[in-house]
C-alpha cells in the first residue's frame, strides 16, 4: 500500500482570550486585552496508504478537530508539512477540495426543502461531474444504500437514518480520493448502522477511496477500521491495530466457565476466582494477567479436573481500554 497521506512533525497553536468575569474585566479587556497560548496540535507525524482506513479518536480537546481542519486544508500548520497525493491542503484548497468528500454526522450538506435528487443536481453543477460518472455513482449509490423509495423526497421529511444515507452519497457523487468521516452514524438505529457501515466497506474494497473517521462510537471503527490513531493533549498517544492495543493495554482477561454440577474451586497461581449469579446456571468466572498465566495451562487444569458444559474466553472491551488511555491509567 503506497502512502498517500504524510504529516511530518505538525503542531498548530492558538491565541485564546483570557479577561477576568464580570464587567470591569470586560472594559479592561477592550484597553489591554490579555492571551494565551494553546498548543492544540504537538509535534504529530504520521502516515497512511492509499484505501486505508482509519480512525483518528480521541477525547473532546484532544486536538483532533484541529489535525483534520489541516488534513482538510481549512487551518495551516504553524509547523511541520501536510502532504495528500499531490496536494499541499492549505497551499492548494480550491483544487484540493474537489478531491476530498466530507460527512458529517450532526451537519447535513443537503437542501432543507428541495428532495434530495434535487440537492445531488445542485453539487453536480458545484464539482463540475461529468454526467456519465454523476449516473454512474448515483445508481450505484442508490442501488448499495437502498435509497430508491426516498430519493424523491425533501430531505426534511427522511429519517434520521435516511438523512445519513443521502449525505454519505452526497460527498461522494463526485468520487473523492479521501473522504472524512465525521460521526457518521450518531443517532442511527442499529440496522442503519450495519447498512452505512457495509456500504462503506464495499466501496472502500471496490473503489479504494482513503478513508478517515472521528467518532465517540467505538462500534464504527471496530467494524471498518484495522488502524487507528489516538490523539490526547495534542500528542499522539497510540498507532495501531485495534488488536495491538488489547494486546499492549488490555493484559487481563476473563475465562468465563459454566460448569455441570456445583463445586469447590482449587486455587491457581495468579488467578483470581469470582461467582457468577445467573438462574439455573453454575458459573464462574476466571480473571489473570495474560503474561502471568498460559491460558492453555488453565483451561487443561479445568477441564481434567471438573465437569464442564460451556468455556467462554472474553477479551477486554476495547471502550474501557480506551477511556483508560485518555485517564492515563494505562
Amino acid at each position: 500500500m503506497s502512502e498517500f497521506i504524510e504529516v511530518e512533525n505538525v503542531s498548530k497553536t492558538f491565541k485564546v482570550s483570557r479577561r477576568p468575569a464580570g464587567i470591569p474585566g470586560m472594559i479592561a479587556n477592550l484597553f489591554a486585552p490579555k492571551y494565551e497560548k494553546k498548543e492544540a496540535v504537538k509535534e504529530v507525524s504520521f502516515q497512511i496508504g492509499q484505501g486505508e482506513m482509519l480512525g483518528f479518536i480521541g477525547p473532546n480537546g484532544a486536538g483532533k478537530s484541529t489535525m483534520i481542519k489541516m488534513l482538510s486544508g481549512i487551518l495551516c500548520p504553524d509547523k511541520g508539512s501536510i502532504r495528500v497525493g499531490e496536494f499541499l491542503p492549505y497551499r492548494q484548497r480550491k483544487k484540493y477540495v474537489g478531491n476530498i468528500g466530507v460527512v458529517f454526522g450532526q451537519k447535513s450538506q443537503l437542501q432543507w426543502d428541495l428532495p434530495v435528487q434535487d440537492s445531488y443536481e445542485l453539487l453536480r453543477a458545484i464539482y463540475a461531474i461529468p454526467e456519465d460518472t454523476y449516473q454512474k455513482n448515483l445508481n450505484q449509490f442508490i442501488d448499495m444504500l437502498n435509497m430508491g423509495a426516498f430519493i424523491n423526497q425533501p430531505v426534511r421529511q427522511l429519517s434520521l437514518g435516511q438523512r445519513m444515507r443521502a449525505d454519505i452519497v452526497a460527498s461522494l457523487l463526485h468520487s473523492p480520493k479521501i473522504v472524512f468521516f465525521d460521526e457518521p452514524t450518531i443517532g442511527v438505529d442499529v440496522v442503519g448502522k450495519q447498512v452505512i457501515r457495509d456500504f462503506i466497506k464495499e466501496l472502500n474494497r471496490k473503489e479504494q477511496v482513503t478513508m478517515i473517521f472521528t467518532t465517540h462510537d467505538m462500534q464504527d471503527i471496530e467494524k471498518t477500521c484495522e488502524r487507528l490513531i489516538i490523539i490526547d493533549q495534542g500528542s499522539k498517544m497510540y498507532d495501531g491495530s485495534l488488536q495491538g492495543i488489547r494486546e499492549k493495554y488490555g493484559t487481563t482477561r476473563q475465562l468465563d466457565v459454566e460448569f455441570n454440577f456445583e463445586c469447590e474451586i482449587a486455587p491457581f497461581h495468579h488467578v483470581k476466582v469470582q461467582p457468577l449469579k445467573e438462574e439455573g446456571h453454575i458459573k464462574k468466572r476466571f480473571i489473570y494477567e495474560q503474561g502471568q498465566v498460559h491460558i492453555n495451562e488453565l483451561m487443561n487444569h479445568l477441564l481434567t479436573h471438573y465437569s464442564i458444559r460451556d468455556i467462554n474466553i472474553t477479551e477486554p472491551d476495547i471502550d474501557e481500554l480506551i477511556c483508560k488511555i485518555y485517564g492515563g491509567e494505562v
